[in-house]
């Protein structure tokens, strides 16, 4: 709730980003909707106040709402400013944390707001940034009574509640899921941010950080109930969907094995095994992007070939990805279906410790 000690219930930062413009847009929206409940105080923030004034204008316009920019407060603070983030952090319930990549400009985000009472929400698809957030603050944000939630857009939540889904619509027991994403493009082809290409570059490019962060976390394994899920090979062929397929490289897998094992470890609920892949269509696809993943793969092992990488995304990425993102109408063309497929039991449980 907001209060006069915190005038906005929520607070995007990063506002005039790309992926943070599309947010405030559809803040307002729901802000607007007649059917919703009673509006929120809310606020925009980032470094210039110019560049978010201009964010606003352009969704008041987009949305027929004129009066939009006098509406919404704004916050200047950087990134780079602990205090500027704690003010923000103090006027706000919740903020909507758009700065990325999070393995750099995540955790002051966080530690702002457990340090002033403030939940805060991103959209972060970085295994490492997430796990680690957790180990670090946890226990922090628990005993201040604020929630520090990660992976809530397209990483992690179709994949996450996919796998619930699928258990909940299974009359038995669910020992496994795998799912596959289709992305489906129009005419002018499909072009995604190179944020999310600066995000699989540096991650893939730290593996042995993630690793050794979750060999020091030393967990206990989560039982395997059924059958060990086998992985399918790179470029393996899905009958059900006519199509072939490549392992998605994104934080589902992280954040569905997190979700399994609080389930299992706080609910006793049994847990469920989980792969998950991306359709490609045809083997010349498959053939293009084995060749252009091993490509990625040896440059990603270097400094200069990540730098290389992350200044001329369009090129290695094959005009996949670009530093002006998609354009309205390739958005608006584009959509993806997720289609899981469970293993399970008709009825009961097998012993998980045979």
């Amino acid at each position: 709730m907001a209060t006069k000690q915190r005038p906005f219930h929520l607070v995007v930062f990063g506002a005039s980003g790309f992926t943070g413009q599309f947010v405030t847009e559809e803040v307002a929206r729901e802000q607007a909707d007649p059917q919703g409940s009673s509006r929120l105080p809310w606020a925009v923030a980032g470094r210039s106040r110019e560049k978010l004034q201009q964010v606003l204008e352009r969704a008041a316009e987009k949305l027929g709402r004129p009066t939009l920019p006098s509406e919404v407060g704004i916050i200047i603070c950087d990134i780079s400013n602990p205090a500027s983030l704690d003010e923000m952090a103090k006027q706000a319930t919740v903020v909507l944390n758009c700065v990325g990549p999070y393995r750099f400009y995540g955790e002051p985000v966080v530690k702002a707001c457990i340090e002033n009472g403030t939940s805060c929400i991103d959209i972060s698809g970085e295994p490492q940034f997430l796990e680690l957030m957790y180990w670090k603050y946890h226990e922090k944000a628990a005993e201040k009574g604020v929630y520090i939630i990660g992976s809530s857009g397209f990483d992690s939540i179709p994949a996450d509640m996919g796998v619930i889904y699928t258990r909940n619509k299974m009359n038995g027991t669910l020992t496994s899921v795998e799912s596959f994403l289709t992305i489906q493009s129009g005419p002018e082809g499909l072009c995604i941010h190179d944020g999310t290409w600066k995000s699989a570059v540096y991650g893939l490019g730290n593996q042995s950080h993630l690793k050794k962060l979750r060999k020091e976390a030393n967990l206990k394994p989560v039982p395997i109930v059924g059958p060990k899920l086998k992985r399918r090979w790179p470029g393996s062929y899905c009958k059900e969907l006519n199509s072939y397929s490549i392992p998605f490289l994104g934080a589902d897998v992280s954040v569905v094995k997190r979700t399994q094992r609080y389930l299992h470890e706080n609910l006793e609920q049994s847990p469920v095994q989980y792969a998950a892949y991306v359709t490609v269509g045809g083997i010349t696809s498959v053939i293009k992007l084995m060749f252009a993943g091993l490509f990625f793969l040896f440059f990603v092992k270097f400094g200069i070939g990540r730098q290389l990488l992350i200044k001329f995304p369009w090129l290695f990425s094959f005009g996949y990805f670009s530093k002006q993102g998609p354009t309205q109408k390739q958005m608006d063309a584009t959509s993806f279906t997720m289609t899981f497929f469970g293993q399970g039991y008709s009825q009961g449980s097998p012993d998980p410790s045979k």
